[in-house]
């Protein structure tokens, strides 16, 4: 059985563990858990280091549970958070609940018939006819509130300015840690995986796996780092906001675009944590981006890796398509394959201008579109000067003084692109 730690380690996916899981993983066929928080209806790539530590679970052989916490949602985990969050309804609950299930069934195959499928829970299902008497009874007082005060989760909201910490996020690492002991109990899963803030919240569950499941009953935990860009900044972001594993929330084009513009010490991380090339391949494209590193190899194969794992093999073509547009490397063809969305990323910040329908009805000659209808030149005599120089394109194809720009010239019906020279680009609108 391959090492799973091992190959976490060298990938930098690994930070801590109890003592004996790197034996246990070793020894047979272990079942493992990560939580996912139902905080909204889809997963950011913030998620993505556990998703490919799931991946890397059931690839090397062990069973990987993924759980939604619908129950744990309505609470909210504390770790890491200075104030308490807004508790959900049960309606936006179970939508987000939903959409992160259809998610992560993107990346683990829950119909396979392999011995050690991965499996989906959602922790609602055993929490919602648990009294909170019997819960209190059961396994509040497995554990001592002096215990839970030790924790870093609890230490630090007490410590702050804000407003401490209500008792439902306080009661937050017991539930977790239940559902740990469920999992144990009923599925035989020994061992709880997640990020490194999640420490404490996943040795309470190892104990109540010993407290409350009787002779011998043993349990692990293992943990990943918490990524960061080289700057230190927070990862995960982009000035745009979060990067979404979903193209309706972030498109293709620009969630390959995060991974291309990540700087060289990120992308060199970056290739080991989130692809599933093997050492020898990943050693090879860092010496080759050492040696001309202009040429973004690592970047690229990085964006294209991670990409077609997310998206699909045709979708990391039309981003790539869209991205070269930016460069020249595109034809009139390409730009007519562009949905509006995509368009209007690929360009923005070039400046527009609107004309209508009707202007177009019987042709515009060029030179009043690029003075008097869009301002691209500042006057007729300018426009004529770049004509004759041939350093005019519309839609990416060059065009002398006599073009007349109709209603065929459009792009998804409405957009026209202007081009002066090979960098300094306009958009028209047509409204």
């Amino acid at each position: 059985m391959k090492n799973l730690v091992e190959e976490l380690k060298w990938r930098g996916l690994y930070h801590d563990s109890m003592p004996g899981t790197e034996e246990q993983l070793l020894k047979e066929v272990t079942t493992a858990y990560i939580g996912f928080d139902p905080t909204a209806d889809s997963l950011h790539i913030g998620s993505m280091v556990q998703i490919i530590l799931l991946v890397h679970l059931n690839r090397t052989g062990h069973k990987a549970i993924a759980l939604v916490g619908g129950a744990t949602g309505m609470i909210g985990d504390p770790s890491g958070k200075s104030d308490e969050r807004n508790l959900l309804n049960e309606e936006t609950l179970a939508k987000n609940v939903a959409g992160i299930k259809s998610v992560l069934s993107r990346f683990l195959d829950f119909n396979s018939k392999e011995a050690n499928a991965p499996v989906m829970v959602n922790n609602y299902d055993w929490m919602k006819e648990f009294s909170f008497i019997d819960f209190a009874r059961e396994v509040g007082k497995r554990i001592t509130v002096n215990y839970m005060m030790a924790k870093d989760s609890v230490k630090k909201r007490l410590a702050g300015e804000g407003e401490g910490m209500s008792f439902t996020e306080f009661t937050y690492q017991l539930i977790q840690g239940y559902d740990f002991y469920h999992l144990y109990k009923n599925n035989n899963c020994v061992l709880q995986m997640g990020g490194s803030d999640q420490w404490g919240n996943i040795t309470t569950g190892t104990e109540l796996v010993r407290r409350m499941g009787g002779e011998g009953a043993k349990a692990f935990a293992l943990t990943t780092p918490l990524i960061t860009k080289a700057d230190g900044s927070k990862f995960g972001k982009s000035e745009g906001g979060n990067v979404w594993l979903d193209a309706d929330k972030t498109s293709v084009y620009k969630f390959y675009q995060f991974w291309v513009n990540a700087t060289d010490v990120d992308a060199e991380k970056y290739i080991k944590i989130f692809t599933f090339l093997d050492k020898e391949t990943i050693d090879v494209l860092i010496e080759e981006h050492k040696a001309a590193p202009h040429l973004r190899v690592l970047q690229k194969k990085l964006a294209e890796e991670i990409t077609i794992f997310v998206h699909s093999e045709e979708e990391l073509e039309k981003a790539i398509q869209a991205s070269n547009i930016l460069f020249g490397n595109s034809t009139a063809d390409d730009l007519k394959k562009l949905d509006e969305t995509t368009f209007l990323e690929v360009f923005d910040g070039v400046p527009q201008a609107e004309i209508t329908k009707a202007d177009l009805e019987n042709g515009l000659d060029i030179v009043t579109v690029l003075n008097e209808k869009t301002g691209f030149f500042k006057s007729n005599g300018e426009a004529r000067r770049a004509l004759t120089a041939n350093s005019i394109s519309v839609n990416r194809e060059k065009i002398k003084e006599d073009f007349v720009l109709t209603a065929n010239d459009l792009i998804n019906n409405q957009f026209v692109l202007l081009q002066s020279g090979k960098k300094n680009y306009f958009v028209i609108r047509v409204v």
